[in-house]
């Protein structure tokens, strides 16, 4: 295959890439803004599918990120690669400000509080629910019985108030990203017209002069 990697990759070091790609988060931010800048596409349409994959990032519904932010991107008529990309917003860097700022936001809105020490800490209410979730699932094929409570308190402390607070930050980040993108990207590709055509010119040039000299010598 063609795009496929000459060093494979353990799932050791794909894990440790995520967490801390090679080179440093700076050098994957420009590579990720030099391709976003080169898409063939119109500037609108680039920052609209941008907006969409920063919207993305808001929302709890991790691991589904690319297929929410290719969702939106169609509704918006905007261009799904750049939604893709978009998405590189959220990071081990940035998913804990996130994070904090969507549940306190969906908080604030329900007028409701969050409080570490009522039934379970933060990281302990995830544990809560994933294990309610393993548990319920061997119960259908088991002599155990469903527990629906730790599910319960997460999806009402945790899950509802991101999934409001995220929703309504992520649309004030999104349409942030559009305006900020579209003049760059606007900017960015009359650059590279004015300097495909200097070269294309210098061409042209070249080649009548050439053909003037080719004149004078016969």
């Amino acid at each position: 295959m063609v795009f496929r990697r000459r060093d494979r990759r353990t799932w050791p070091r794909a894990i440790a890439d995520f967490v801390y790609p090679r080179g440093g988060w700076t050098r994957a931010f420009h590579y990720v803004k030099h391709r976003l800048r080169r898409l063939p596409d119109s500037p609108e349409r680039i920052a609209r599918g941008i907006a969409a994959g920063v919207f993305t990032t808001f929302t709890p519904f991790y691991g589904l990120h690319f297929v929410i932010a290719a969702l939106v991107a169609r509704l918006l008529r905007a261009n799904i690669l750049a939604a893709l990309m978009g998405t590189f917003f959220g990071n081990p860097l940035t998913y804990v400000p996130i994070g904090i700022l969507a549940l306190k936001t969906g908080h604030f809105l329900l007028g409701t509080r969050f409080d570490e020490r009522s039934h379970r800490s933060f990281g302990g209410k995830f544990v809560d629910a994933w294990d309610d979730l393993w548990n319920n699932v061997l119960a259908m094929f088991s002599d155990r019985v469903a527990d629906w409570r730790g599910l319960h308190v997460f999806y009402d402390t945790i899950f509802f108030p991101y999934m409001i607070g995220g929703t309504i930050v992520g649309i004030v980040a999104g349409a942030l990203a559009y305006y900020l993108t579209v003049p760059v990207i606007r900017a960015y590709k009359r650059r590279r017209r004015n300097l495909i055509k200097k070269k294309f010119d210098a061409i042209k040039q070249r080649a009548a002069t050439k053909a003037d000299h080719g004149i004078k010598a016969d």
